[in-house]
């Protein structure tokens, strides 16, 4: 720098310094006008002369440095940078200069970081510099500055060309109006979203502060400057020597980077640095947000360290009123010296900010909503007062006029004031339809519906509200839908719809809810996040869900709602694909979906979930006699028990136990023990309630039974299972026989089949009906199709034959021969079960041969059993009255004939 350049800076600072603060700026204007770089100089001084006791306490030599490199970047604008076009100089920072750069090739502003040519030989700050942009690059997401380009002048210098930011600092914003607690919390959310998505890719920032934090003009806040970023040390797992190689950067102990003031604990003492350091340094940034300065403080780089390590801040209540508790909560856990008692990731600060920043909007609403109600009120009653003083003082003539009016009046008010109520009453019933999966990625689509069953699961758990099950609304899985329809097909007032997509490692998920009376949105997210943070994801978005419905949640009920039952990504990705198979509700589903159930407990053995998949299938497979009931018992049992092992408090796995109690070993107590923890667990558990309503109406409460199983139904209305089973309930249990509503049933159960054998099991249950009815045309018509879907259009044929013939009752007889028959000859060369003969022979009326098979259905301990008594599975009316027909309930515990 020039003597003169010196001695003109140096004079304009005395001269500032000896005017009032106020008149300074109008002062530098005059002065300076036209040379921004010598008021810039100036106000440099100037403000370091507002921080310390001298007007600098750096050395001589480091302020020349600073106005030498002033200069030199000054020389840069209006010259080309490859293919950059330098049209200013937008600010200056110890990794570099960065201008406003013009793009000539794509016509575009951008911002050019080029690294200053004395530092070209600093080999460990060309190495940072890289890497910042080998860092920054790797990262997509809204809430971090996007990398265009990284390059090298034709002189050595590096440079990065950034996206450019149209805004102002968080330190610019800072010093202008205190903030709203709103606007804090949500440049908090925004910049956490950013952090989760660079620490999702193992990439720590280490260098959080508002200086680093851009607002745009749009309210968008935009993460800069991950030149100190480093990718984090993974923990091998395993001594795996086939694994590949994961290249860390790691800094040496004792060596000190960031900014003083938004260090951690660890950072100032140069220690190793993770994640959780820039939590720390984001909690400061919303603390000074709040209080208005920072939250440790000194006249010196080393006093902040040391308060860093040794006081903690001021609670947020010294600097400002009204600050929330949760809020003072939220801070002092990001703060938390010792980094174990910090949070441990930073999705979990964001589940906790956005809940009290929808806190905090509910709460403002209500207080806009109370105003409304107490003016609605007031007009009301004035509305009244007019009409009453109108009724009253009208001459009689004209009374039938007034009173219309009046009427008028009164039903006007009548109307705002039911408005006002509707408008605020809250949503007490959701569901999460199938989120759609972009692309339609066949190797993908267990994702789409796994997290939707995730996010059913978590919100079942949310009080006073009905969620409706994954199998009913399954069925909109790739259809266009309209809300206010689907709403009323499932009997809910709000819909959660979205969309996921994955590429490779990145998943972006967007959800929305929707009100389905007038498909108002109600609210609506985005995320990107790693395949890796699917756990996280779903527990956030349950989170924000229950707070978007005020929802009052105690202690105990926030913790189930965000519960992780594994930590380990693989064996979840694993859990969800067995789900997707679990849910085809066919023996190749069923066996398929053990075998990942399996794998994931080989990643976790501790994943309760996945023990209760296990259990699940092999319910199943036993009780449709695909396997031996006696063989697929001890497997469900063992797997039912060790889920509770694990979590006691799983209503899943107390259901899938008292499944085993009840239909293998006909343990009653038992049973409805585990039935009913596992609707107190879990009141939303259609599966629970379906179960519930078979034992109740196996033990004879056909009453209870029917108003549970319409539970059932209610909370999972398009279920074939719980259709199926409500309409046999009331076609066929000795305690009902309403023929019609069973009938309307089954028509549903058609509508609905999803695979051809249980379409066909429809249709042989509406012929039966139709037969008990004694309309057999239509009996013959359904008892066809059931036939053809069975492969056998023979028996159908013949039916219809016979049924023309010689009457319904030999046809039918005939055809049954015919069918008992063909199992005989099946059974010579694989296992048939023994109950469909049992009921046959039953049908036709040969009683020994009936109970013969019902005894060998008795050794294999055959699920359908259970329901021998209230003749759900079989009315079985010609053995009723035989004695051996008694004795073999009272062996199962089934009440008496």
């Amino acid at each position: 720098m020039k003597p003169e350049r010196w001695k003109q800076i140096d004079q304009l600072l005395e001269a500032a310094l000896d005017r009032p603060p106020g008149e300074r700026a109008a002062f530098l204007n005059q002065a300076c006008a036209g040379d921004e770089a010598l008021r810039r100089g100036v106000e440099s001084l100037l403000s370091s002369d507002g921080q310390a006791s001298s007007f600098i306490e750096a050395p001589a030599f480091e302020v020349a440095a600073e106005f030498l490199a002033e200069d030199q970047t000054q020389t840069l604008v209006g010259q080309q940078i490859g293919r950059y076009r330098v049209l200013s100089l937008l600010g200056t920072g110890g990794m570099g200069e960065v201008y406003l750069a013009q793009d000539s090739r794509l016509g575009r502003k951008v911002a050019l970081k080029l690294l200053p040519a004395s530092f070209t030989n600093d080999q460990e700050r060309v190495r940072r510099f890289e890497q910042e942009a080998r860092a920054a690059s790797s990262l997509n997401h809204p809430n971090i500055c996007v990398i265009h380009e990284v390059g090298e002048t034709d002189d050595g210098r590096h440079y990065i060309t950034m996206e450019y930011i149209d805004g102002v600092t968080l330190r610019q914003r800072m010093t202008n109006l205190q903030m709203r607690l709103a606007e804090a919390l949500d440049i908090a959310i925004q910049v956490a979203s950013g952090l989760s998505a660079a620490h999702q890719a193992g990439i720590v920032h280490r260098d959080v502060k508002p200086e680093n934090i851009m607002l745009r003009t749009d309210s968008y806040i935009k993460v800069l400057d991950f030149g100190l970023a480093k990718l984090t040390e993974r923990r091998q797992i395993s001594a795996d020597t086939e694994s590949p190689a994961i290249a860390t950067v790691k800094t040496d102990a004792g060596v000190v980077m960031g900014t003083a003031s938004y260090m951690a604990p660890e950072q100032a003492r140069g220690l190793e640095v993770d994640a959780r350091t820039d939590i720390w340094s984001l909690g400061a940034a919303l603390y000074e947000m709040v209080a208005g300065r920072a939250p440790f403080e000194g006249a010196t780089t080393s006093d902040v360290i040391v308060s860093i390590l040794e006081r903690e801040p001021l609670p947020l209540e010294h600097h400002r009123s009204g600050v929330p508790t949760e809020l003072q909560k939220i801070v002092s856990k990001a703060l938390s010296k010792n980094r174990e008692d910090r949070y441990q990731t930073v999705e979990e600060l964001v589940i906790d900010l956005k809940s009290l920043k929808r806190e905090l909007e509910y709460g403002s609403r209500n207080e806009t909503a109370d105003g409304l109600a107490k003016r609605t009120s007031r007009q009301v009653s004035r509305l009244l007062s007019s009409a009453e003083y109108l009724i009253s003082g009208i001459k009689q003539h004209q009374k039938a006029v007034g009173l219309a009016a009046a009427t008028l009046i009164i039903a006007i008010a009548a109307g705002a004031y039911s408005y006002f109520n509707k408008s605020s009453k809250a949503i007490d019933s959701l569901a999460a339809l199938p989120f759609v999966n972009v692309g339609a990625d066949p190797n993908t689509e267990y994702l789409s519906d796994g997290i939707t069953e995730s996010l059913i699961n978590s919100l079942s758990q949310l009080p006073d509200i009905k969620v409706i099950s994954f199998s009913s609304v399954s069925r909109y899985r790739g259809q266009q839908i309209d809300p206010k329809a689907v709403g009323h097909a499932l009997g809910v007032r709000a819909l959660l719809v979205g969309k996921v997509m994955q590429r490779g490692d990145d998943l972006i998920v967007s959800a929305e809810l929707v009100d389905t009376r007038d498909n108002r949105h109600i609210w609506g997210e985005q995320y990107n996040r790693k395949l890796s943070g699917l756990i996280a994801l779903q527990k956030e978005i349950s989170r924000e869900i229950s707070d978007k419905l005020r929802l009052r949640l105690s202690g105990e009920q926030k913790e189930l709602l965000t519960k992780r039952h594994t930590e380990s990504a693989e064996a979840n990705q694993l859990y969800l694909m067995g789900r997707h198979h679990l849910n085809r509700w066919t023996p190749e589903g069923w066996r398929k979906g053990i075998e990942h159930f399996q794998q994931a407990i080989e990643k976790d053995p501790g994943y309760a979930l996945a023990y209760v998949g296990v259990a699940t299938a092999y319910n199943a497979l036993g009780f449709f006699d695909v396997m031996l009931p006696r063989e697929a018992r001890p497997k469900a049992e063992e797997a039912a028990v060790k889920a509770l092992e694990i979590d006691d408090t799983l209503g899943e796995a107390h259901a899938a136990l008292g499944a085993v109690k009840y239909l293998y070993d006909w343990d009653w107590a038992a049973a409805e023990r585990e039935l009913k923890r596992a609707i107190e667990l879990n009141p939303n558990d259609a599966l629970a309630h379906n179960v519930y309503a078979h034992y109740l109406h196996s033990m004879g409460r056909a009453d209870e039974g029917l108003a549970e199983m319409k539970r059932a139904n209610e909370l999972d209305p398009l279920s074939i299972r719980i259709i199926y089973g409500l309409g046999d309930m009331l076609a066929f249990a000795h305690a009902h026989r309403q023929y019609d509503q069973a009938i309307e049933q089954f028509r549903k159960a058609i509508d609905l089949a999803p695979t051809p054998w249980i379409l066909s099991a429809a249709y042989w249950h509406l012929g039966a009906v139709y037969e008990k009815k004694g309309l057999y045309a239509e009996a013959v018509a359904e008892y066809q199709k059931g036939m053809n879907l069975d492969g056998e259009s023979d028996l159908a044929a013949a039916l219809e034959q016979g049924y023309k013939t010689s009457g319904f009752i030999e046809a039918k007889r005939a055809v049954s021969r015919k069918r008992l028959q063909k199992m005989i000859e099946a059974s010579k060369r694989e296992r048939v079960p023994p109950l469909p003969f049992a009921f046959i022979y039953a049908d036709l009326g040969e009683k020994e041969q009936a109970f013969e098979w019902l005894e060998k259905a008795y050794e294999e301990r055959s699920g359908a059993l259970v329901h021998l008594g209230d003749g759900t599975a079989c009315t079985c009316d010609a053995l009723r009255s035989d004695p051996r027909f008694a004795d073999l309930l009272r062996r199962i515990g089934l009440p008496p004939p």
